[in-house]
């Protein structure tokens, strides 16, 4: 009998929480419809990107560096 109550339970806690996570999830679907996150002006308030690495293959590798140099940025 226990074993029955505790089986109910687990499967009414699971049914709880897919209850709770569509209804916030329609919650969510509904707030992205009601505000539209578009440029007015493709590019205004972005930032251009800057590579990190150089568009030149002239740089050495780091593992090329001989031992004794040390590398930068990571003493």
């Amino acid at each position: 009998m226990e074993t029955v109550i505790t089986v109910s339970v687990i499967i009414a806690m699971i049914m709880l929480g897919m209850l709770l996570i569509h209804l916030l999830n329609s919650q969510h679907n509904e707030r992205i419809a009601a505000f539209h996150y578009s440029d007015a002006l493709p590019g205004v308030g972005r930032r251009s990107r800057k590579s990190r690495w150089p568009a030149s293959p002239s740089a050495p590798p780091l593992a090329a560096s001989s031992p004794r140099t040390p590398r930068r940025g990571r003493e």
